[in-house]
């Protein structure tokens, strides 16, 4: 089985909104992503409960159905860290919009492929667009958080195949040849 990633995938994570008070009067908030055996972070935003992070989170995709989860913590000097929510990011909906490829390129910048909808089988507070631009597919997305009181995050997916991906449309080929 070829162990190759199928590609890379860019979370922009911007910012945080409305997040639970863990501190005194305030929180300072970071934020983990969990991909299989990828563990990344942002940094810490001291005193915030409306933290902006615009950081660029890359994580290799070798399987579209390992969960990719966000959790976000409250640092502390002395203690452990607090948990301040999670959500998992549905990227079914984006990557069933990667796989159109070529029949993209006939389309206006800025125009939306799809809209997804908040359900209870994501963690989208508000409708989420997935949209061709400058000849990229993006999807801005409001995540509601789970397992806490309040708290939503902002962030965008963004896919790229280079040297070393098996690319996207692979998935699609390889299922066909197990038949």
């Amino acid at each position: 089985m070829d162990q190759r990633p199928l590609g890379l995938l860019t979370i922009h994570v911007k910012r945080g909104i409305n997040l639970a008070i863990r501190d005194h009067r305030s929180s300072d908030p970071y934020i983990v992503i969990t991909v299989g055996d990828q563990t990344l972070k942002t940094r810490v935003v001291k005193r915030n409960c409306n933290p902006v992070w615009n950081e660029e989170m890359t994580v290799a995709i070798k399987d579209l159905n390992v969960p990719i989860r966000l959790t976000v913590f409250d640092w502390d000097k002395f203690t452990g860290d607090d948990k301040m929510g999670d959500a998992n990011i549905d990227i079914q909906p984006y990557l069933e919009a990667l796989k159109m490829g070529m029949e993209l390129l006939r389309l206006p910048n800025g125009c939306a492929i799809k809209r997804v909808q908040p359900s209870r089988h994501n963690c989208l507070s508000d409708e989420s667009s997935i949209v061709w631009n400058n000849g990229k597919i993006t999807q801005d997305m409001i995540l509601r958080l789970n397992n806490v009181e309040c708290g939503e995050l902002e962030i965008m997916l963004e896919w790229h195949e280079g040297a070393g991906c098996r690319g996207i449309t692979s998935v699609a080929k390889e299922g066909s040849s197990s038949t």
